[in-house]
């Protein structure tokens, strides 16, 4: 089986023409080096525009790992009830036509789309994205403001169960991406989905994100026991912000269901799990060493305890 990092972004401005879109404020423009630090472009960017200075990178990054192929994720718009746009509460859009692209161009690219349920061309651009080439669909349901178990979804949950994508939930706190209803970093909105048979991926172990955010780890847990359809991921678990979370995934009855991700380009680091004593010193010094982010991501969930299943269960999963 393929090994794959189940959880990655992609970053663009539309500055070669692929229609993505980025928000920047006061914060993004004092954070956005960081993340083009991590990202490995802090200099190509200034050259080649952020599209192609990320797509160079990331499958350079991917080709220097231990990694077959990352997940890449789609980033929809989110909408009201009525299917409205609410463009001017977004941070940032990729299209699903350019992550489907990518995964045309580069065997290492698997896509995602990504698509708010309440668009009136919801179940039609499904079956489009699906018919082109995607894999899984990924949403964050407190940024998207989706109560994924409102009945009027059922038929969009539905298609999705009968075309066998899985669904990529974020779960937990969120805070590089604008919240914009907290109650729905619920895993337990995740039902009605999971009653119509969907493959549900909880990303982050529904885990905190900042210190004051809800933990719903334990419900995630239980959920677990109640469907078997039910999944999570550890991505951005080597942050200082999320490394709490990993303990709870460690459990021998709990890996089977886990998948890798990084989260990237959020940044990557064993510091979090090193303080958390999860890390040894030596695994820490080691990791600070690795320059690949993607690698650095896979040696540390390996050095605190996941096994190597995690890497290849998305592959299981999508077939």
């Amino acid at each position: 089986m393929l090994k794959i990092d189940g959880h990655v972004h992609f970053v663009g401005d539309g500055s070669n023409g692929s229609g993505c879109w980025l928000r920047r404020n006061l914060g993004d423009r004092l954070f956005e080096p960081i993340v083009k630090s991590q990202a490995g472009i802090y200099r190509s960017s200034q050259k080649l525009g952020i599209d192609q200075a990320y797509e160079e990178k990331l499958i350079d990054l991917i080709d220097s790992s231990s990694l077959d192929a990352v997940l890449l994720l789609a980033m929809d718009y989110p909408y009201d009830q009525k299917g409205n746009n609410r463009k001017d509460e977004a941070k940032f859009y990729v299209p699903n036509d350019h992550v489907l692209h990518l995964a045309k161009k580069y065997s290492q690219i698997i896509p995602a789309c990504s698509i708010h349920p309440a668009r009136k061309d919801a179940v039609e651009e499904l079956e489009r994205c699906a018919d082109k080439g995607a894999k899984v669909l990924k949403l964050l349901p407190n940024c998207h403001d989706v109560d994924c178990s409102d009945n009027q979804y059922r038929s969009f949950w539905e298609k999705l169960s009968k075309l066998g994508l899985p669904f990529l939930a974020h779960t937990g706190g969120e805070f590089s991406v604008p919240v914009l209803n907290k109650k729905f970093a619920d895993p337990r909105r995740l039902r009605l989905p999971l009653e119509c048979g969907v493959q549900v991926i909880a990303a982050h172990g529904a885990g905190r994100s900042g210190l004051l955010d809800p933990d719903y780890t334990k419900d995630l847990l239980r959920m677990m026991d109640e469907y078997s359809n039910l999944f999570t991921d550890n991505s951005a678990l080597s942050s200082p912000n999320r490394w709490r979370t990993i303990p709870a995934l460690l459990n021998p009855k709990i890996q089977s269901r886990v998948i890798h991700g990084s989260d990237f380009p959020i940044p990557v680091g064993g510091f979090g799990p090193w303080i958390g004593k999860l890390l040894s010193n030596s695994d820490y010094s080691e990791s600070r060493k690795i320059k690949n982010p993607l690698e650095r991501d896979v040696f540390i969930k390996q050095a605190v305890g996941f096994e190597n299943s995690t890497f290849t269960r998305l592959g299981e999963l999508i077939g």
